[in-house]
Parts: structure tokens; sequence; C-alpha cells
């Protein structure tokens, strides 16, 4: 860069970031001088996500959301580090100056996604990619029987019945039942034919 009159990289970066910064700016401006202001009690409480704020703000919050999120976060931001990594690594003129280099850019990247790897199956086996842990746990009822009469009724040996002619009675009873008794009709509703006068 022989020419002081043009920019260096950085100069580059540094005219974008003052351009975002400018549109920003103008566009929160504008916003204010041209919106209507008419406050009310319903437009200067709180929105979130169409629901009423009703409350203290102190609440239990669910570590769920906390953990899921950083979890993306680590992730997502190491994996950010490969696009650098692929176009500075990846000019011909490092390949052609050493042979090797190719090679211990590929070891080295083979180290970090491995590294990713293996606390993506950390965490997979912890259990904090599952929305709700599973809890296991053998259900355990506090009875004062004590486990010999459990050993009793379990080495017994009991009769069996045929359970069909216990069923045949209990229907033959039903009929019997059924034809002595009538039922009562509690309301009996009368009906007035068109043009009938009582």
């Amino acid at each position: 860069m022989d020419d002081p009159g043009q920019l260096s990289e950085y100069g580059k970066i540094l005219i974008i970031i003052l351009v975002g910064i400018f549109l920003v700016a103008m566009t929160i401006m504008a916003a204010r001088t041209l919106s209507v202001k008419k406050p009310t009690p319903q437009k200067l409480s709180t929105y979130e996500c169409g629901e009423d704020a009703v409350g203290s703000s102190w609440i239990q919050f669910n570590p769920r959301f906390y953990v899921i999120a950083l979890i993306f976060l680590l992730f997502d931001v190491e994996l950010i580090f490969i696009f650098p990594w692929a176009t500075v690594f990846g000019q011909a003129e490092y390949i052609t100056a050493d042979g090797r280099w190719g090679w211990f850019t590929l070891i080295e990247m083979a180290l970090f996604v491995g590294i990713l790897i293996i606390g993506l199956i950390f965490v997979w086996v912890k259990g904090d990619l599952e929305w709700v842990k599973p809890i296991h746990q053998r259900p355990q009822v506090n009875v004062h029987i004590p486990s010999a009469a459990y050993d009793r009724l379990n080495q017994a040996t009991y009769e069996l019945r045929n359970h069909r002619e216990d069923l045949r009675e209990d229907t033959s009873i039903v009929k019997t039942d059924s034809v002595s008794t009538s039922p009562k009709v509690a309301f009996k509703p009368r009906f007035k034919k068109p043009g009938a006068t009582s």
C-alpha cells in the first residue's frame, strides 16, 4: 500500500461501522420525531408476548432455558471459528511454501472439532439436551405389613373356581328383578292441537 490516499482494510471496516451507527441513529430519530404521541395506560404497560404482566418479576426461572441457551451459544460460537480457518489456511501461497502446512491445519481443526464432539457427547450423556430429565426411581410405599405376610400369600396354593357359573346365576337374578318391577313415568307431556280450545 504505497499510495497514502487509499484506505487500509481497517479503514474500510471503520467506514462500515460508522455508516451502520449513522443509519441506526437516523432511524431512531425519525421514529421519535414523526410518531404520534398519545400515551394511554394500555400503551404504557409492559408487553410480554401478548400476556398482561401480572405479579412480581422476582419469580422462579426454570434453569432449563438457561442451560439450553448456554449449550447453543457454546457450540454456535465455537463453530464460527471454522470459517476464518478455512479462508486463511486454504490460501495457495501457504500450501506452496511448505507442503506440511495442509496436514498441520487439518490436524489442528480435527483436534478442535474433536473437542467439540467430546463436549457434545458429555452433555448428551449427562441428559442436558433433554427438555425434561427423567428421574429413574423405584416407587416405595411406607406400609406396616411385614414381608413375611407377602411371602405367605405368594407361596400359598389357591383353588380355581369357574366364574362362568357365577355369571349365569347373576344374569338370571337380574332378569327376574326386571320383570317384577315396572318403572313409573314421572312426567307425561300434553300436546295441544293447533286451533283447539280448552
